[in-house]
Parts: structure tokens; sequence; C-alpha cells
């Protein structure tokens, strides 16, 4: 699972602390985080004995500038089992209202599948386009409702 992405330098506070809980930058999750939405960290990396990815897992959240304005870096690549794979629509809906330009988000391919699925930010929204391009909608009718479907 990969996530690539510039935020807005003016992303609120809540959803950058979100996202460092999920990265395991802090201990408890901020208080706008519940756990029905939320139930564990997402984002976090095993350490390099512990992983299946060459090179490593790893995530990290800066704040950067990219030409004449400030923004957030955040980039993530982390081995997910394709039985959570669906929480990847938390991760994207946090992100894609906060990001600074549309364009490529990441990419996530299950074991079996020999190409990814990738994810593309725009208007405050995403994408998925590839053998998975479907898991959006699936996730959204199995959750009861939980998430409204926008595509």
């Amino acid at each position: 699972m990969v996530f690539t992405c510039f935020l807005k330098d003016d992303t609120p506070e809540s959803v950058l602390d979100t996202l460092r809980w999920h990265m395991g930058l802090r201990a408890d999750p901020p208080g706008s985080v519940g756990t029905d939405e939320y139930p564990h960290p997402l984002l976090t990396p095993n350490s390099d004995s512990n992983t299946h990815l060459a090179g490593g897992e790893f995530a990290r959240l800066v704040h950067q500038s990219r030409g004449s304005r400030d923004v957030w870096g955040f980039f993530v690549r982390v081995l997910w089992t394709d039985d959570i794979l669906e929480e990847a629509v938390s991760i994207l809906e946090l992100l894609a209202p906060y990001v600074d330009e549309p364009g490529y988000g990441g990419y996530f391919r299950e074991e079996a599948d020999a190409w990814p699925s990738v994810y593309m930010f725009r208007e405050g929204t995403y994408d998925v386009t590839g053998p998975m391009s479907d898991f959006r909608r699936d996730f959204d009718a199995s959750a009861g409702g939980r998430r409204p479907a926008e595509f």
C-alpha cells in the first residue's frame, strides 16, 4: 500500500494528528478519532527485520516548501494483508479534501493481482483505476450504508 501526496499548508491539525497516530507517531488517537471509524492505526511501518517489502516499510509526514508555498509532504509505504485493503477508503477520504494538487495519490495491489490499482486525487475526492477499481463501491455496499458511495 502506497500513499503519496502533498497536503495543503492549512490542513487542519486534527487531520495531521490523525495521520500521525496512524503512522505511529502519537501514542493515543486524537480526540477527533472515533474507534468505529478507525479501530487501530493503519499506517505504522513494521521494523525492517519484520517486513516482506524490499527496502522496508516507511511513513513520513513533513512540512516543506514546494516552490513559493508551504505544504505537508505525505508518503507511506506499508504492507497490508488483502483482508484489510478496504480500509484504504478511510485514509483516502481523510486525505482527499486537503490534497494540494490533483493527480497521482499512490497504489495498492492484491497479492494475486499482476497489476496494481492506482488512486488519483481530484476536486476533494479520489478515483481508483485498475483491477480493484470497484473496491470502493463494494466496500460501501458491504458497510451497510456506513459510508455513502460517491461514484
